[in-house]
């Protein structure tokens, strides 16, 4: 049973998601003409609100983490409005407590035969990215692995964000440097199939504005769909660790990938942890 607890800090993340996707959208993107200086960056709440049908105080009550309801349509319509990915949309019918529409339930892509497999891999980390680099699922293997993956606010839990601008992470990946390129290489290759989707666009338009490095590389134009194969950590308890990466795909023609994370040589094996509690 939900308690008023966890009712108030699903609707208080509800309403900063929806601020950071609304903010991420510019008015001409929505067809809106540009009337002077604006103060917000993307789009007004009235804004949305006129754009999805609903009423402004309503939405805005929604973006203050009010206790109300939102049905499916107008959900669908604020999803449609700000331009959510499946991944978003998903998230954000799971945040306003609302059941998933079938069609969104038919082509979930975290099976529970893949939740298992999550699971029964332990200790050994697996995590299951889209071509977008989302983290959309990982067991606690990668959390020991990466650090407490689960305090990372959603709209950040992607690899190529938390490589670039997280601390935390460059210091656990020895071979930063090496690799860094590569992965922005096989991003950009990725891309070819979604250059004209916003949740990309702005991916690219935050890392440039964020990631000095990423601003340098992007405009090179380079591209590479070669996976890389080893990678080496730093972890801060037990020190050194060699991986060998095995991807899965989800499907034939699927985006999405299991990465498998494999001790490369026995000290690292002896190094992962036994059990979770």
């Amino acid at each position: 049973m939900t308690t008023a607890v966890e009712s108030d800090l699903r609707r208080q993340e509800l309403a900063r998601f929806l601020r950071s996707r609304r903010e991420r959208i510019t008015p001409e993107q929505v067809g809106l003409p540009l009337h002077g200086r604006r103060r917000t960056p993307g789009l007004r709440r009235e804004e949305v609100a006129q754009l999805a049908g609903v009423g402004v105080t309503w939405y805005t009550w929604l973006e203050q983490g009010r206790d109300i309801n939102a049905s499916e349509q107008v959900l669908q319509a604020i999803a449609r409005t700000l331009r959510l990915d499946p991944h978003e949309h998903t998230h954000l019918f799971r945040l306003a407590g609302a059941p998933e529409p079938e069609g969104e339930k038919d082509c979930q892509v975290i099976t529970p035969a893949m939740e298992l497999m999550l699971k029964k891999l332990e200790p050994y980390p697996v995590a299951v990215r889209n071509a977008r680099c989302d983290l959309l699922a990982y067991n606690r293997g990668y959390t020991w692995l990466m650090g407490e993956v689960d305090q990372i606010p959603f709209e950040d839990r992607n690899t190529l964000v938390q490589c670039l601008l997280n601390p935390e992470w460059r210091k656990r990946m020895l071979d930063w440097d090496t690799n860094i390129p590569r992965v922005i290489a096989s991003f950009r290759a990725a891309m070819a199939e979604h250059v004209a989707e916003p949740a990309w666009k702005n991916l690219v338009k935050r890392l440039k504005a964020e990631s000095p490095l990423f601003a340098e590389l992007w405009p090179h134009h380079d591209v590479n769909s070669e996976p890389i194969r080893t990678k080496r950590y730093l972890h801060p308890d037990v020190g050194l660790l060699r991986f060998n990466f095995t991807y899965l795909y989800y499907g034939r023609r699927s985006e999405i990938t299991m990465s498998t994370y494999t001790p490369a040589d026995e000290e690292t094996a002896a190094k992962l942890p036994l059990m979770f509690d």
